[in-house]
């Protein structure tokens, strides 16, 4: 299976336009976030040959303007599209994807997108002393089960136990993504990957909100199966 990173903070070459926010392709078929701006993953979208046409559903992480910026393009662009968002995204957003011909889903739990990909449904977090819904993008691969995440804000820990509750059985293969960590302590973040270890988290693609110190401690930790997630960046799972 196919993943293209459409959206990043960082680009793999100067092709690729570079802005706050995150989007990835799956399969072809399901995007997950949209970036903070149509513009610019319409034209990343072109330079990593995405045909948008075949794009059938979005997944929505959470209802942040760097998350959503470009969804509103998009639906513009297309017809008959699923976006996947929480019951506790706000009201405004949710009557917008509508407003624009949007078939609007809202998972509560473990929610199949379609084969071997699922939406982790609401896991509560917290977002400058106030509640937030978010949810994750689930893969299941050949190695494993991979989790995509966009800011992470319920906790990227949080998280991950969330996915090994449904899917026990199953190695987490890996984990990339937006994990909310810029500006914390260096202990705190070593005290993360320590626990990414327990877990048994094979690979890790730290991005976006993630900061650059974080970055570099992931790094260290784990050395070649570290992944350089990028605006750009092409891989199979």
């Amino acid at each position: 299976m196919e993943i293209k990173i459409v959206f990043d903070n960082t680009n793999l070459n100067e092709k690729f336009i570079p802005g706050w926010g995150f989007s990835c392709l799956v399969d072809k078929t399901v995007l997950f976030d949209t970036g903070e701006k149509s513009d610019y993953l319409f034209k990343n979208m072109e330079n990593l040959d995405i045909d948008i046409s075949k794009i059938e559903k979005v997944v929505i992480s959470h209802d942040h303007w760097d998350h959503t910026g470009g969804l509103w393009g998009l639906l513009k662009k297309t017809e008959d599209i699923d976006v996947y968002g929480c019951s506790n995204f706000r009201e405004e957003f949710k009557k917008k994807v509508v407003s624009f011909g949007g078939n609007l889903i809202l998972t509560e739990g473990l929610t199949k997108v379609k084969n071997n990909i699922f939406a982790t449904g609401e896991i509560a977090g917290n977002y400058n002393g106030s509640f937030i819904a978010e949810q994750a993008l689930l893969i299941k691969g050949r190695e494993g089960t991979i989790i995509i995440t966009g800011c992470s804000h319920p906790g990227i820990i949080k998280i991950i136990k969330e996915v090994k509750n449904s899917f026990p059985e199953d190695k987490i293969d890996f984990v990339f993504g937006g994990f909310h960590l810029m500006g914390r302590d260096d202990r705190e973040v070593e005290l993360i990957v320590e626990k990414f270890k327990e877990l048994k988290v094979e690979k890790v693609g730290p991005t976006h909100c993630t900061g650059y110190e974080a970055q570099v401690i992931f790094k260290n930790a784990y050395k070649d199966n570290f992944i350089k997630i990028a605006a750009g960046k092409t891989f199979e799972i």
